[in-house]
């Protein structure tokens, strides 16, 4: 078996049922959300009306998954072993929880089955992956990671498949009538910054993937400057597979040199698993340069990152970072780490800290809400997607506010209907440790408000 085909979990106690299921047919991809912003929005609404409305619409709906005593099988798909980001500690995290699970009752006394894939980074195997999902009859794809949305979503829409908290790259996750999404995305994170920023950065540089998701960056980060009166930064594309950056590095430098002493020049790299790589050039190169500060978001460092690049003597010491959740010595994550100890004790892929973890354990908390919501009843695709559209609210334990899932939200007139979560944490590396610089959430709905997505 080559690394592109899925490993299915087999505490489902052997998912061989005999038959097929017939399926929902949704949302074919002639009517996917146009690419325009503001029309995304009014398209996002109107497939809403046209989900409601299954029969006029030509909508069949149909049974897929956890039928009777059948296992409820989901899939979770993330990238591993590239070249660019990884994150094996979201498919670890959900064979584990599927564990825990089983190990403890199952799913309202259903087992519960997860398939994993290796989603590679490319759009290809992002394809296969939610073709899997399909013939599998995964009621549900959970946690995942990929920046492959216009690869993926075709497949999903098309079975009536809903994408539960997904990491939040690419836009896609926030105006599909499909999509469940947890936090806000890189949207929030660079938005929350950039208004942090705004208050003690002299001139600002943002160094960001060449790619179409890192295309998304600038604009949010420079809604956040904008709100606190602070120019827009200089937006600096870098190839996310570098082995090193040292021109991009020194172009930072460059454009940042202008600060001053209490305002000083801020370097803000957003390259995913490759920032860790860009901050290594940027140590050999900044000696010749005035003193910067720099500032991330969570999921380009954490605190394993910070470690190994010199923990208090290192460059992260300082900076400001946002993220979707509390820091993670926060004792709203105790549920999370006795799965953890419980399943996956000796699994290194695995990282409390790691905001893709992270993400999955709130992607299945919602999933396992759904499903309860369900009582006895069937747990289908459609079943799923009902129990989340007919007002469900979600309770995280405070790791996020309650979660609730309508297309009449704020955020629908910049293009974003699905965005239910737009709070933030602000967190500082402190001595060598990340740890929260402001207390509670920042809410960057007004903020997001203004960014300019024409």
């Amino acid at each position: 078996m080559d690394d592109s085909q899925v490993s299915h979990v087999t505490e489902s106690c052997g998912y061989m049922t005999g038959r097929r299921r017939t399926r929902d047919t949704f949302l074919p991809r002639s009517i996917r959300i146009p690419r325009p912003a503001r029309a995304k929005a009014v398209a996002a609404g109107a497939l809403v009306a046209c989900a409601s409305l299954a029969v006029g619409c030509g909508i069949v709906p149909g049974a897929t998954g956890g039928s009777g005593d059948d296992p409820v099988v989901v899939m979770t798909w993330a990238p591993e072993g590239t070249g660019a980001t990884n994150m094996p500690g979201m498919p670890a995290f959900a064979r584990a929880y599927a564990r825990w699970v089983n190990a403890n009752g199952g799913l309202n006394g259903r087992k519960l089955s997860v398939l994993t894939c290796n989603e590679h980074n490319d759009a290809v195997s992002a394809a296969k992956c939610a073709r899997r999902a399909v013939k599998e009859d995964a009621v549900a794809v959970v946690g995942s990671y990929s920046q492959h949305s216009d690869a993926f979503f075709p497949h999903l829409e098309g079975a009536g498949i809903p994408y539960i908290g997904g990491y939040g790259v690419t836009d896609a996750e926030f105006t599909s009538p499909l999509s469940y999404p947890v936090n806000g995305g890189q949207p929030t994170l660079l938005a929350g910054l950039g208004k942090e920023l705004a208050t003690v950065c002299g001139p600002v540089a943002l160094i960001r993937p060449d790619t179409i998701a890192g295309d998304t960056l600038p604009t949010m980060l420079n809604a956040g400057l904008t709100a606190g009166d602070h120019d827009p930064s200089s937006d600096q594309r870098a190839a996310e597979d570098a082995t090193e950056y040292s021109a991009q590095a020194e172009e930072a430098l460059e454009k940042t040199a202008d600060g001053t002493a209490d305002r000083k020049g801020c370097v803000v790299p957003a390259l995913g698993d490759r920032t860790s790589t860009f901050m290594d050039s940027f140590r050999r190169t900044r000696e010749d340069f005035p003193a910067v500060r720099t500032a991330t978001v969570l999921g380009s460092v954490d605190q394993s990152v910070i470690d190994s690049s010199g923990g208090a003597s290192g460059p992260y010491e300082g900076a400001y970072v946002t993220g979707w959740y509390p820091v993670a010595s926060d004792p709203r994550w105790e549920a999370m780490k006795k799965v953890i100890s419980e399943e996956a004790f000796s699994d290194t892929r695995i990282d409390a800290g790691d905001t893709g973890v992270q993400t999955t354990w709130i992607a299945y908390s919602v999933f396992r809400a759904a499903v309860d919501a369900l009582g006895d009843g069937e747990v289908t695709a459609h079943t799923v997607r009902r129990a989340l559209d007919d007002g469900l609210k979600v309770s995280t334990g405070g790791l996020t506010p309650t979660l609730r899932w309508e297309f009449t939200d704020q955020l629908a007139s910049i293009g974003f209907p699905r965005l239910v979560n737009a709070n933030v944490t602000l967190q500082t590396v402190k001595r060598g440790r990340l740890v929260a610089a402001k207390q509670g959430f920042v809410d960057t709905t007004k903020t997001l408000e203004t960014a300019d997505v024409d």
